[in-house]
């Protein structure tokens, strides 16, 4: 058997917990169908031994023997349904909060595009009135050597938008 990264002692203690309910309700679906440890070892392709061990919840155990016993006690049960991606709430918590902040984004870059449109053009230098210099592009030539758009990513990719204004 190869060797664990972590000892089961390193467990959270929930999850301890809840392979010893797990192993408790396989004792108890096996002794309600009346048959024995070594008839199920059987069935499982493990020992006796190994099937007192998953009885009394020992997260060492391979999972594939768990899972087994799952599926002889209700082989219409899906256990990948417990973690399939419509049920997995903190990493939709996550994917909402994403797009969200990407429309928040969004929203500060159209109200800036629409600033931009209404602001009066600059004069600029002589004979070459209606010269649009956006404030950002403004902010961008005062501001020292080539990291300024790798420290502001979000300023860059509107700094690099062609704006209908801009020559």
């Amino acid at each position: 058997m190869p060797r664990q990264n972590s000892p089961p002692s390193d467990y959270p203690e929930i999850v301890l917990q809840q392979i010893k309910q797990l192993g408790l309700n396989i004792a108890i679906a096996r002794k309600r169908r009346g048959e024995s440890q070594a008839q199920w070892a059987m069935r499982l392709g493990v020992s006796q031994p190994t099937m007192a061990r998953i009885e009394r919840g020992d997260p060492s155990v391979a999972m594939a023997s768990y899972v087994m016993c799952i599926w002889l006690v209700n082989p219409r049960s899906s256990l990948a349904e417990l973690i399939a991606p419509q049920h997995d709430h903190g990493a939709l918590e996550k994917e909402i909060a994403r797009v969200r902040s990407k429309r928040s984004l969004d929203k500060q870059a159209n109200l800036y595009s629409a600033s931009a449109k209404e602001a009066p053009p600059d004069a600029g230098p002589p004979g070459q009135a209606g010269s649009a210099i956006s404030p950002l592009k403004k902010m961008s030539s005062t501001q020292t050597g080539p990291g300024f758009s790798s420290i502001h990513p979000g300023i860059a990719a509107l700094l690099n938008k062609s704006h209908p204004n801009e020559p």
